[in-house]
């Protein structure tokens, strides 16, 4: 996986909106400015969404010069944490649930109620 390549240690999602047509010079500062982070920390993947969840970016400083990630999902959308504009590190498990689409930070099990009874 990615991680593995470009030796991931670290991966922070920026919890709220980003609005994700800002390239590489406005996402490095959103992490500093917004987020008290360093964006040149080596090792770290910064991922991004935006309003729309089907897609999200990722910044990841390689030591000499910044790698932009661009994903989008073909089928359903990313289940983001929205309610804090907060940076939350994820586990490697929380990583794999993120890239399934699903809320990596509060996970919840959907309640399910059939409308027939057999």
């Amino acid at each position: 996986m990615l991680e593995d390549a470009a030796s991931i240690r670290r991966v922070v999602i920026a919890c709220g909106f980003v609005d994700l047509r800002k390239g590489i010079d406005g996402l490095a500062q959103i992490i500093g400015s917004r987020y008290h982070q360093n964006p040149f920390e080596q090792g770290t993947l910064f991922l991004f969404c935006g309003r729309r969840s089907d897609r999200m970016k990722g910044l990841l400083w390689m030591g000499t010069g910044f790698l932009l990630l661009y994903k989008r999902f073909e089928n359903g959308t990313l289940s983001w944490p929205r309610t804090t504009e907060a940076a939350a590190d994820l586990t490697e498990e929380q990583f794999r649930l993120l890239m399934l689409g699903l809320n990596p930070v509060s996970p919840k099990v959907k309640d399910v109620h059939p409308d027939k009874i057999y």
